[in-house]
């Protein structure tokens, strides 16, 4: 789960940030921090709208590369877009 510190160090910073939530990179939310609680944080998005997600999703600055714990657990398909939606 992030810190409170590091939440506050990305909403005082105005840091973009990268919301990692499974291995699909098309699910990653992008945007910057508003405010949180214990559970939950809040996402400003670029269109302004604000998503609401869970603290143990990934964080991190959007000029980083993107994190993906789940590439290291398995065997993924070619990642070339191929049209078809991914369902597993």
């Amino acid at each position: 789960m992030i810190s409170e510190e590091l939440l506050n160090h990305y909403r005082q910073q105005g840091m973009k940030l990268r919301v990692v939530r499974d291995d699909y990179p098309a699910n990653d939310v992008k945007g910057i921090v508003v405010a949180w609680d214990d559970t939950t944080v809040l996402i400003r998005k670029q269109n302004r709208r604000v998503l609401k997600l869970d603290r143990r999703y990934h964080y991190q600055p959007f000029i980083e590369e993107r994190f993906s714990e789940w590439d290291l657990n398995k065997e993924r398909p070619n990642d070339e877009w191929s049209g078809q939606p991914h369902f597993r």
